[in-house]
């Protein structure tokens, strides 16, 4: 009987990349929960040993840091694989907007650190090498439908794609920074399938509005 194919062995880098994302996962719910100067990295080591965190991070501030650089990068390529060919500027824009928003609502975590870090006025971020290049992609993409949609004559002229991207990623924010106070106060499910997909259609019909209507 023929034995089953062992899988191949991973690479160093491959095994590395691994290890430091395992640190990462458990990093992120620790900042998330406590922020940088709660959270504590014995608490973090307790299902990631201290020695594997200090041999791929210095210490906390620079496991933090990798935390933001990875939470940053991982929107910014859920963006690039959205479809803005396919139809008109509108419809491109549409597809991009309700990803954001759903987007945020699916990694909360996402809106807690960006929060975090602006309580730390971006120390931190300044200090990640080509964040702010890799987060332009999305000011490339939405530059790109802007023009277009002006071409098209869909769009009034003068918009600005980083005030664009301001205004969709301050209403895809709001639902997760506020969901609990929100809820709380008016009584509503903010976290629902269903509500998600409503938020995302009513913020992209919002900025639809004002990228079509003359000021």
């Amino acid at each position: 009987m023929n034995q089953p194919a062992k899988p191949p062995r991973r690479s160093h880098a491959e095994a590395r990349e691994q290890a430091m994302n395992q640190i990462i996962d458990v990093a992120t719910q620790e900042f998330v929960e406590k922020g940088l100067a709660g959270a504590r990295i014995d608490e973090i080591a307790g299902r990631a040993t201290k020695r594997k965190i200090y041999y791929y991070f210095e210490g906390k501030d620079e496991l933090y840091r990798a935390v933001l650089e990875r939470a940053y990068r991982r929107v910014r390529d859920s963006e690039r694989a959205v479809d803005i060919e396919d139809g008109t500027a509108i419809d491109a824009l549409r597809r991009l907007i309700e990803h954001d928003a759903r987007y945020h609502c699916e990694h909360p975590e996402l809106v807690r650190l960006v929060m975090n870090e602006n309580i730390h006025r971006a120390e931190h971020l300044k200090q990640i090498e080509g964040l702010p290049e890799h987060n332009r992609q999305v000011i490339d993409i939405l530059a790109r439908i802007v023009a277009r949609g002006e071409a098209e004559g869909t769009f009034r002229p003068g918009i600005d794609p980083i005030e664009l991207h301001m205004n969709m990623s301050a209403l895809s924010f709001y639902n997760v920074s506020n969901q609990f106070t929100f809820s709380h106060n008016f009584g509503i499910d903010m976290t629902s399938a269903e509500a998600v997909e409503r938020r995302a259609k009513q913020v992209a019909d919002i900025i639809i509005a004002w990228v079509t209507h003359a000021a």
